[in-house]
């Protein structure tokens, strides 16, 4: 059995042919860092959920825009058009939002799901949030509720194995989809 060629610098590596396929994923360095990522207890003036909504939807990579809240395609996300609803004010907790707030939020997560049933005919769906950075909350000064589509047979082996998800859709074209097909 031959030995592998020896490279001189990891740059080398990234071109030699072996046996291995290989899919490469760079943007995910940017979260795996936590590079652009609020403290917990940020106020609002860094927090991504408060920036957004001030840009284009196109750029934001907003869906659907209501009065109290908006739902944006996560930028890392589990699945192709892993949604999230998100209010516009800048509260860490789910009891801290108003009777209209939580309305709209019920709202705009129903919406989401016919939406992405209609648009993308998915088998199922996780529903659900993260409060606290103990529970597990990415960016815990913004309250935020994810809304993953499934499919049979998405939960392969290259997460569990890989670390790696495999999204057959662009972000920008997820979104435009999205935003047309919103009910």
């Amino acid at each position: 059995m031959s030995e592998p060629p020896q490279a001189e610098s990891a740059e080398d590596f990234a071109g030699v042919p072996d046996a291995f396929g290989r899919l490469w994923t760079p943007h995910r360095m940017v979260y795996i860092k936590g590079e652009n990522k609020p403290p917990h207890d940020d106020e609002g003036e860094d927090c991504p959920f408060c920036r957004v909504p001030k840009g284009s939807d196109e750029d934001g990579l907003i869906v659907a825009r209501g009065e109290l809240v908006y739902a944006v395609l996560n930028l890392y996300p589990y699945n192709s058009g892993h949604l999230m609803v998100v209010p516009y004010r800048h509260v860490a907790d789910y009891v801290e939002l108003s009777t209209d707030e939580v309305a709209e939020f019920g709202d705009f997560t129903q919406r989401a799901l016919r939406t992405l049933s209609s648009a993308m005919a998915p088998h199922g769906f996780n529903i659900g949030m993260n409060q606290g950075a103990v529970a597990g909350a990415g960016i815990a000064a913004h309250l935020h509720q994810h809304v993953v589509p499934r499919w049979g047979g998405d939960t392969n082996f290259m997460p569990v194995i890989a670390r790696t998800r495999v999204l057959p859709q662009l972000l920008a074209d997820a979104r435009k989809m999205l935003a047309s097909a919103w009910v």
